[in-house]
């Protein structure tokens, strides 16, 4: 696997794109897959589903995820890093990767809902508009993963529940691991807020693993607070912590990071933008440091 994006292989996508669409959907098939659990029972996933849901915001810049190439480039060089077990993406990201070999022997991990856009008034009606189970499960893409965002003072989050319910039943018929991020948030300025207190978290927890017919598929993704010992003991279920928008204290955040790995039943970090885009501009430093934190020899087996 290349791990080098250049302008001649950006070119060739960008034709195979408009020339022969199927060489996505061959691409998809001959590419090689590795066992969920891999040699440690630990996952770090570098995620870049935000885009799809117009999320381009990495600290100042407003449209720093817009550039494609950009984009695709620090994916590539992430996934060529030890350590690195697998993307979370929207299906064009996949398909950019999968066409240029990037993802052979990583895990592939659909995002399934991104209709409700960041900022509109709509956003708590996230509607399903990215992966579906039968794409994926067509495809061999590893893990399916859906947002939920639950507002107590928005009708929409019925709507949310049950969707989110099908999915999850959906999943688990496919033998799909569903990976669920729940938030408890609210209104405020015209807003989304997610609510950060471990009381917000433990109830989101216990809202989403109860959804669908079984639970035997659920995994959690959830963000990393105060009193992590009392949010994990909310669960039995395999559990990723959310790495969140990039720190203007980094050492802080991966501090966090490394305390709440030692968790049982943390089975490791999906995080996106603090990695691959950091403050000081080195990707692979950044890479490489999560990765060390989540496959620490002293934390396989959890």
């Amino acid at each position: 696997m290349t791990s080098i994006i250049t302008p001649n292989t950006i070119s060739e996508l960008r034709e195979i794109r408009f020339t022969d669409p199927a060489a996505i959907a061959r691409a998809w098939q001959s590419r090689s897959r590795r066992t969920i659990v891999g040699e440690d029972s630990r996952l770090f996933i570098v995620a870049a589903d935000h885009p799809a849901r117009g999320a381009m915001k990495v600290g100042s810049d407003p449209l720093a995820m817009a550039d494609r190439v950009d984009l695709v480039t620090r994916l590539a060089a992430a996934l060529s890093r030890p350590g690195v077990d697998g993307v979370l993406a929207t299906a064009d990201i996949l398909d950019d990767l999968a066409f240029l070999g990037h993802l052979e022997n990583k895990l592939a991990v659909g995002s399934m809902n991104r209709g409700g856009l960041a900022g509109s008034n709509f956003e708590i009606d996230d509607r399903f508009t990215g992966h579906t189970v039968d794409q994926m499960a067509r495809d061999g893409i590893d893990l399916a993963k859906s947002l939920l965002r639950i507002n107590l003072g928005d009708p929409a989050t019925a709507s949310a529940l049950e969707a989110n319910a099908n999915a999850v039943n959906a999943c688990a018929a496919a033998d799909l691991p569903i990976m669920i991020e729940p938030f408890m948030n609210e209104w405020a300025d015209d807003r989304v807020r997610n609510q950060l207190t471990p009381e917000a978290v433990i109830n989101s927890i216990g809202i989403a693993q109860g959804l669908g017919a079984t639970s035997s598929h659920t995994w959690l993704k959830i963000p990393v607070v105060d009193d992590m010992e009392k949010v994990m003991a909310a669960t039995t279920l395999p559990t990723l912590l959310l790495g969140g928008e990039r720190s203007d204290d980094p050492e802080a955040t991966f501090r966090s990071w490394e305390n709440a790995l030692a968790l049982p039943g943390v089975r490791g970090l999906v995080t996106g933008r603090s990695i691959i885009y950091p403050a000081d501009g080195d990707v692979v430093s950044a890479v490489d440091r999560a990765a060390g934190l989540v496959h620490a020899p002293e934390r396989m087996f959890a």
